[in-house]
């Protein structure tokens, strides 16, 4: 297998690699708080992540004006930020790393597609155990968000990918909807944010319940191309 011809798993990471439920459900209680807003259900958060930051909170909260979504997004960014600099980390699920290990050492060239603002992905880069798996990433601060195909399709040309060797890899609808709108193969996983159903009517060609499911699907695709 040549670098040109390696496949491509474009990996989203909330709900994906990173469990972030918990605490993208806590920050937009706290910043729901500051508004004086109602604390949003976990169901009502869950179905909008993956979005950017922005348009997530104006489709959690539509009735608020420019100047309150604002507002709204800076106490959001401010309860991940005090977080962080507390010294919490949202963990990987279990079984990613072996999972990204084995497909490097299979020969996948490996990228990150995420809502994400930049801050964000740094952050994440910065963890030692992913220092040399990632050959890009990709996020909501370089153009339209999901389900825009823009990061998906920059991903492949900053890879010297071929759509038809590319698969996204998310949890999201979002995810999905974006790898159909780039013409790439959309593999859904199990254990983030979506339903397994929501995720198939966005496109998704198969949902993985775990990493060993997900590992065998991508070698299902990695023999079809």
């Amino acid at each position: 297998m040549t670098a040109f011809d390696a496949p491509l798993a474009v990996f989203d990471v909330d709900g994906t690699l990173v469990d972030s439920r918990a605490s993208i459900h806590l920050a937009a209680c706290e910043a729901a708080k500051v508004l004086g807003l109602p604390e949003p259900s976990y169901d009502r958060v869950r179905q909008i992540v993956g979005l950017t930051l922005d348009k997530a909170l104006h489709v959690l909260e539509p009735q608020l004006t420019m100047g309150e979504l604002a507002e709204f997004v800076a106490a959001f960014q401010n309860s991940f930020r005090t977080r962080y600099e507390a010294g919490h980390e949202e963990p990987l699920y279990d079984g990613v790393m072996d999972t990204l290990r084995l497909l490097k050492k299979d020969g996948w060239k490996l990228s990150i597609a995420t809502g994400q603002n930049s801050r964000g992905v740094a952050r994440n880069l910065a963890r030692p155990e992913w220092s040399d798996l990632f050959l890009s990433a990709h996020c909501a601060s370089d153009g339209p968000g999901k389900p825009d195909p823009s990061m998906l399709l920059a991903a492949v040309h900053k890879n010297d990918g071929l759509l038809e060797r590319t698969v996204m890899i998310g949890d999201t609808s979002h995810d999905m909807l974006m790898a159909a709108n780039a013409k790439v193969a959309g593999q859904g996983v199990g254990w983030g944010f979506h339903t397994v159903e929501e995720q198939l009517a966005a496109g998704a060609t198969h949902v993985a319940k775990d990493f060993p499911d997900l590992e065998a699907a991508l070698v299902r695709f990695a023999a079809k191309i």
